[in-house]
């Protein structure tokens, strides 16, 4: 299966650390336009889009949220060295020799930088690098930084994208394949002419990756009866994992979610997802993550008695790092399993 590779390149490519999403937001907003039924921008900056179903009676809702892992300028020292604090959660040996571009009235690259091998202390080689180690040259001098910067610029990781094999690589994948998996849904509705069971409300949502922000708020608001988190997981399937440690596998379809540290999916949208997968032969992995949350999480349990919600995740190596790697067929295999079960949320018993 293949899947618009250039729409994905230019998602991910689009700037958004938590709190400021706005390129990306713009760049979703154009592309959904003409797929659905309203479209509007709440104050926090989610994008949440309409496409009405066959009922009003009841609500579904999907969130992929639109920020990724970055970092934002705390300081700008003598010699125009920048310091920063992340926006979400990094490991520090993953920042070693990477490019950033920082965000001013301009967009300035820089280099993550550390103090050489050559002059560290024994101790220094052998001790866990931290964020604090690291600092920014941008080959600037301070005077010409700071009128283009400013303390609290935001700052994102550079890295193009590769079609490796059959798979995409390139940084930001968490969540821009999310994204992209809710756009092309949007897509498949409008141009096979398929209907929702109910109203369906499509959240690209904000702050995600410093907890859980975006999707609070618009659950609150829209307050749905069914919920689905669309997010990257684990792909841990590489050597040197045990197999009960790998998650999920790149190749092997959708991963449908029984849980994450934030959230216990309903059992119900879980049966409902499998029977669906299953009926319409989309393929598919049980997705169980021992550590992180998704938006899924504030979906359940932002509205009044909670929500039915369950998630689809597409298997990722390498998350929070610039290289990380999706299956195209697992892309597609996601966006197959979302649209299928919003329009088939009302042939399902739901009772407990």
């Amino acid at each position: 299966m293949s899947i618009n590779v250039d729409l994905l390149k230019v998602i991910c490519k689009a700037p958004g650390a938590p709190g400021f999403e706005g390129d990306v937001r713009n760049l979703v907003k154009k592309e959904i336009n003409d797929l659905v039924d309203e479209i509007r921008v709440d104050p926090m900056g989610n994008l949440i889009a309409l496409v009405k179903g066959k009922s009003s009676e009841k609500k579904s809702m999907a969130a992929a949220h639109m920020d990724e892992i970055g970092f934002i300028v705390t300081h700008i020292d003598d010699e125009g060295f920048v310091r920063f604090h992340t926006l979400g959660g990094f490991d520090p040996k993953t920042l070693t020799a990477q490019r950033v571009i920082i965000h001013g009235k301009e967009d300035i690259p820089g280099v993550m930088g550390c103090k050489p091998i050559h002059i560290m202390t024994e101790e220094e080689k052998g001790a866990k690098l931290l964020t604090k180690n690291f600092f920014i040259d941008t080959g600037l001098s301070k005077k010409k930084l700071e009128k283009i910067i400013e303390v609290g610029s935001p700052i994102t990781r550079e890295r193009e994208l590769l079609e490796l094999g059959d798979c995409v690589n390139v940084k930001s994948l968490d969540n821009r394949a999310s994204v992209f998996v809710l756009i092309e849904a949007l897509r498949k509705l409008k141009e096979s002419k398929l209907t929702p069971a109910y109203d369906f409300y499509a959240a690209f949502t904000v702050q995600e990756e410093i907890g859980l922000r975006g999707a609070k708020v618009a659950a609150l608001e829209i307050q749905p009866d069914f919920g689905f988190g669309l997010d990257t997981t684990l792909a841990c399937d590489t050597p040197g994992v045990e197999a009960q440690n790998k998650i999920t596998h790149l190749g092997k379809g959708a991963g449908i979610k029984i849980m994450d540290s934030s959230i216990i999916c309903d059992a119900r949208m879980v049966r409902f997802m499998k029977k669906v997968a299953d009926d319409k032969k989309i393929k598919w992995q049980p997705e169980l993550l021992p550590a992180g949350g998704t938006d899924t999480a504030g979906i359940q349990q932002m509205t009044p008695g909670g929500s039915i919600a369950g998630a689809i995740s597409i298997p990722t190596r390498y998350i929070h790092q610039v290289i990380e790697m999706c299956h195209k067929d697992d892309i597609n295999e996601c966006i197959e399993l979302l649209v299928a079960c919003v329009c088939e949320l009302d042939q399902h018993d739901w009772a407990f």
